[in-house]
């Protein structure tokens, strides 16, 4: 069953249970796949691709939660998290710090990269070989952390 599959599913079941804050949490990920299908080019839409926008949908929603936690709106803050647990059920297990590191220190040593210079290029590889699994803002302070 592939994420589309699951998520109308889902909405059925939020439907039927009168799940108001898990139906919009679930329709605001359809929405968000409907438009990546919409976009000019968009071609065959791939697995990563949909990792990738709900990793924004996320990021989004992380940013926007802080936002209302700084203004002292708990109603709001509460919300947005909410729609964050729903939302990170459907993206893969999330690694530790520890073995986000392993996996660094293994591309440092594999591509000989020895001081900040190449940070660009780790960064890149990381990105990539971590691509849906660990947030990039931690692999950027993980990365800093070791070349320095």
């Amino acid at each position: 069953m592939n994420l589309e599959q699951r998520i109308n599913e889902d909405i059925k079941s939020a439907m039927l249970a009168k799940d108001k804050e898990a139906l919009n949490a679930l329709r605001a990920i359809k929405s968000a796949l409907l438009l990546l299908k919409t976009e000019k080019n968009a071609g065959d839409i791939t697995e990563e691709t949909e990792l990738k926008t709900l990793q924004k949908l996320v990021k989004q929603r992380k940013e926007a939660a802080e936002m209302y936690k700084s203004q002292n709106r708990d109603d709001l803050y509460n919300e947005e998290m909410f729609q964050v647990d729903v939302i990170s059920k459907y993206l893969p297990a999330q690694m530790s710090e520890t073995e986000i590191t392993d996996v660094i220190k293994q591309l440092i040593k594999q591509e000989n990269i020895t001081d900040i210079k190449g940070m660009g290029k780790l960064m890149g590889l990381a990105s990539k070989a971590l691509a849906g699994k660990a947030d990039n803002k931690i692999i950027s302070e993980i990365v800093k952390k070791l070349l320095s």
